[in-house]
């Protein structure tokens, strides 16, 4: 699920978006503070909203002007209003929008109003790939639930192969990034070993084993086997383009290029 937060003072729509999603934790949200990036998200492929949570004092067009364009460009989208300023109400039903939600905006609030939406299910994951979260901390997920790591370096090696893409990496590589400071290689070698036993034994557990690449003594990991908000960024998605709040990885120093990447392809 889609949600726009709408909201052009930077604090209300930070805890716009914290409610949402503590309410629903699930649910993909991309931050707008003027309708003109509304509007051009709109117009962009897969920029289609199934709900949006929007302030109606907005600067230029205002949230119920903003309602009637985002009506037009995506009749489906569930329009939410949350403002501060209860005389707006019988405008904004008159709008034709489904709900109305007085600030703060707490998570209980938004809940009451999804749970009245009648929204449509959300399509189940396919079951032959990992679901990758990259932004923010890094998860991997099969079928809805968590896969469960022996080693936590375990889960950092996964996660660097993530990050490289899908390209073939050294053991050399791996060590380099993993361990920096690390000067013995022949102990590192070993560590890795111990590591990627245990990585491929926690993805053969769930089935998906293949998911791991591993030639003349070079690992990747199987780009189509995964799906993952970071290269549905680099795709051009604009839901993962949105979903990008500037963290990638965050608990991995060695991330920290590749956010820096993201960042100026985002400004």
């Amino acid at each position: 699920m889609l949600i726009f937060a709408i909201d052009d003072e930077p604090a209300m729509l930070a805890e716009l978006h914290d409610a949402i999603a503590a309410a629903a934790p699930d649910a993909e949200i991309a931050d707008f503070e003027a309708a003109p990036e509304v509007l051009a998200a709109l117009d962009a492929p897969g920029g289609t909203p199934d709900v949006v949570f929007s302030d109606i004092r907005l600067p230029g067009m205002d949230g119920l002007s903003l309602a009637v364009q985002i009506k037009q460009r995506a009749p489906k989208a569930k329009l939410v209003f949350v403002t501060g300023y209860a005389q707006y109400a019988m405008e904004a039903y008159r709008r034709h929008v489904n709900g109305y939600v007085m600030k703060p905006a707490e998570p209980e609030k938004i809940r009451e109003e999804l749970d009245a939406l009648d929204l449509p299910a959300a399509a189940p994951e396919p079951a032959d790939k990992l679901r990758v979260q990259c932004f923010g901390h890094f998860e991997v997920f099969y079928r809805g639930e968590p896969v469960i790591f022996q080693r936590r370096q375990s889960k950092e090696l996964f996660a660097f192969l993530i990050d490289r893409e899908g390209r073939a990496c050294t053991s050399e590589e791996i060590a380099a990034a993993l361990w920096e400071n690390d000067a013995d290689m022949n102990a590192a070698k070993a560590r890795i070993r111990l590591i990627l036993h245990d990585l491929r034994a926690s993805l053969r557990e769930i089935g998906m084993e293949d998911a791991l690449i591993r030639e003349r003594r070079q690992l990747a990991v199987r780009r189509e086997l995964v799906d993952c908000d970071y290269y549905r960024m680099l795709a051009g998605d604009v839901r993962a383009v949105n979903a990008f709040q500037g963290q990638y990885m965050i608990d991995y120093s060695w991330a920290e290029l590749t956010n820096g990447r993201l960042h100026f392809r985002k400004a």
